[in-house]
């Protein structure tokens, strides 16, 4: 990933691109028209897990969330965010280096996390795949408050799966529409978006 982000950052040090917006423009328009469904408070605290060039954490500063956190565990990640959001004119944005799977003690107390993409790269890893992905459940509800949202945006796991992940301490509130595709005859998704609340 420190490879990826440090050609990303050298692009957008020498042509202005971002780089890469997981799942597309449509899965921030998801998240961000949840939110203002569920009237979600703008000074909510909200973490983005993996937050890669921060462009999701600009898009909720531009819709006027005023808490927002983004975390990464690559530093060339949280460098382009950075320059990312100083080129946008966004300044209230919080970015730190972090490793999810052992999070500090002040990264805590989040009314909203949101993952799109950050758990399927935690569950490729080889090395250890299960446990890693338990122990980001174990770091969810430690950082995440009681009642707290989880949104997670997956091209890896099914809506069955995911519910199956998330069974500790976590309970499905909605699926959020993805766009469908036919195979076969058959019908599916490519991607799930989920939203879970913490449970008390």
């Amino acid at each position: 990933w420190d490879a990826a982000y440090e050609r990303e950052l050298q692009t957008f040090q020498d042509i202005g691109e971002a780089g890469e917006i997981w799942f597309g423009e449509e899965s921030m328009v998801r998240i961000i028209r949840w939110l203002e469904k569920q009237k979600v408070p703008h000074d909510s605290s909200v973490l983005d897990i993996g937050t890669g060039n921060g462009v999701l954490l600009i898009e909720l500063a531009k819709s006027g969330y005023t808490n927002l956190t983004g975390i990464d565990y690559s530093p060339s990640a949280i460098q382009l965010s950075e320059k990312v959001s100083e080129k946008e004119g966004v300044s209230n944005i919080k970015l730190k280096v972090e490793d999810f799977l052992a999070p500090s003690a002040e990264l805590s107390g989040f009314e909203i996390c949101i993952d799109k993409g950050t758990f399927d790269a935690i569950s490729l890893n080889p090395d250890n795949a299960v446990g890693k992905r338990k122990q980001y459940v174990r770091s969810l509800c430690s950082v995440l408050k009681p009642e707290g949202f989880f949104l997670i945006t997956s091209c890896n796991w099914t809506k069955e799966e995911l519910l199956n992940e998330f069974r500790e301490g976590f309970e499905i509130l909605e699926e959020l529409p993805t766009p469908k595709f036919c195979f076969g005859g058959r019908i599916g998704n490519s991607v799930t978006a989920l939203v879970f609340q913490r449970k008390k």
